[in-house]
């Protein structure tokens, strides 16, 4: 135990002190809030300042939609009308769209009698405001069929005027409370993304570490004082400590920024962004078997290979995992409680980021938590009785490809 933890001591001193730790100490969290900040403003400022041109043979339904366009808060357009619209009044617009004088052209045509037929011209492939252009279509165009059926244009305005819905969630209790649906997916999103991407780090990291000491031969003058389970134990608990260090700072840093008069918009109004108590110790608890459990795997894994371009083949595996939780999202959006929901839930890799998700739209019953724990400490368990037989052959194996004939091999020596 002694060894154990002098070993672990050695890899958490040597990682703290290192300038890759204050970096990416630093570094991460500043990046993760630049994507999501980016994500966050293309998607509410997503065509804002387009200066766009309607051409159409109805003056009436031209007027209408343009008012629609600027009627609406974000973004805001530049709208021109051309109505009625000759065929050369549209191939001059469209020269204006190839010359990038205007970003498009909106065509409204109605070859039959009380039939439309709309076009967007644009130069861009991924012009997205054609969402925002239907609606103010269909709008203005419901308007004008009112207004000639009779209607006043208040009494039309009225009736097309939106209409906002409020969320409520129903607590174990009963009661129904105000719910922010964005902030619950962003608050998940943050605890899953950092969640994996440390236990991923720090697991390569822990797999890169034993091919520079093998390929140094430092495991030789270690091994006289130390057992190989001593030499992996120490490395598990000293790396994993590192990674806890950064997450209780990054945690620190975070409340420290929600305690100050910058995060106001975001405690407060429609972004309400909070974490409970539950959160805070569950976070933790999956952080360490996840890392735990990756660690274990690739450090096992890069005990049987000689050099680190060899380990590299390898990292698709790691990211295996990411990608079938990616995966999922889509599911977890429509019913965080689904039985496919709960099965990634109780698998091990995919473990930790689908919990933190669903946490963040639904808290899962206590039940699931300690049955998706235990197969995690269950899976931990068999890695580890596995990675550390191969740890124990693999750390002195030179100059010999580990095939797989050669790792039976090598469990039955250990």
């Amino acid at each position: 135990m002694r060894n154990t933890l002098l070993i672990a001591k050695r890899e958490y001193l040597e990682q703290i002190r290192g300038r890759a730790f204050r970096i990416s100490t630093v570094l991460l969290p500043v990046v993760f809030a630049a994507l999501l900040g980016a994500a966050f403003l293309t998607n509410h400022h997503s065509g804002a300042g387009k200066h766009i041109a309607i051409a159409a043979d109805n003056p009436a339904l031209a007027s209408d939609v343009r008012r629609q366009l600027l009627d609406q808060k974000e973004p805001s357009f530049t709208v021109d009308v051309v109505s009625p619209a000759t065929a050369q009044d549209r191939a001059a617009l469209l020269k204006q769209v190839q010359a990038k004088t205007i970003d498009g052209l909106l065509s409204l045509q109605t070859p039959l009698a009380g039939r439309i037929t709309a076009t967007y011209t644009s130069q861009s492939a991924g012009d997205f405001i054609t969402t925002r252009l239907e609606d103010a279509l269909n709008s203005g165009l419901l308007n004008e069929r009112l207004t000639a059926a009779g209607m006043k244009q208040a009494e039309a305005e009225a009736m097309l005027k939106n209409v906002s819905i409020e969320t409520l969630q129903v607590d174990k209790q009963g009661k129904a409370a105000k719910s922010n649906g964005a902030a619950s997916l962003y608050k998940g999103m943050i605890m899953a993304f950092l969640l994996t991407m440390t236990t991923l780090l720090y697991g390569l990291d822990m797999a890169r570490s034993i091919i520079e000491e093998k390929s140094s031969r430092i495991f030789e003058v270690m091994l006289a004082v130390a057992r190989p389970d001593d030499l992996l134990a120490g490395k598990l608990i000293g790396v994993g400590a590192v990674g806890l260090t950064q997450i209780a700072i990054w945690v620190a840093g975070a409340a420290v920024l929600f305690g100050s008069a910058l995060a106001a918009p975001l405690l407060t109004g429609d972004f309400d962004l909070h974490f409970t108590w539950v959160e805070g110790l569950v976070f933790p608890l999956y952080f360490v078997l996840g890392f735990f459990l990756y660690s274990a795997f690739f450090s096992g894994l890069a005990a049987t290979c000689e050099t680190a371009q060899e380990l590299q083949m390898y990292m698709p595996l790691a990211a295996a995992p990411v990608w079938l939780s990616f995966g999922i999202i889509p599911l977890l959006l429509e019913d965080p409680n689904s039985a496919f929901s709960i099965a990634a839930s109780f698998f091990p890799p995919t473990a930790p980021f689908i919990m933190m998700l669903r946490m963040g739209l639904q808290m899962p019953p206590f039940w699931q938590f300690a049955v998706s724990i235990a197969l995690m400490v269950l899976s931990i368990w068999g890695v580890l009785w596995l990675s550390s037989r191969l740890y124990r052959v693999g750390i002195l194996m030179y100059g010999k490809r580990a095939t797989l004939p050669e790792l039976v091999r090598w469990l039955r020596y250990s």
